[in-house]
């Protein structure tokens, strides 16, 4: 899944604390939107939503 489409996901409610984050996770989702906002595009927004996830 493309992380622009991540971005207009719905979080879940709460963050089950899974290694690594699942792709619905409201910390995901936020920091993907953040740098979305910021005009991160293409690859380098895929390498946010990598970071994200990762611990």
């Amino acid at each position: 899944m493309k992380a622009s489409k991540i971005a207009a996901l719905k979080p879940k409610k709460k963050c089950c604390d899974s290694n690594p984050r699942c792709k619905r996770c409201p910390v995901v989702v936020a920091k993907v939107r953040k740098a979305e906002r910021h005009g991160v595009r293409g690859k380098d927004l895929v390498k946010v939503f990598k970071r994200a996830r990762r611990r």
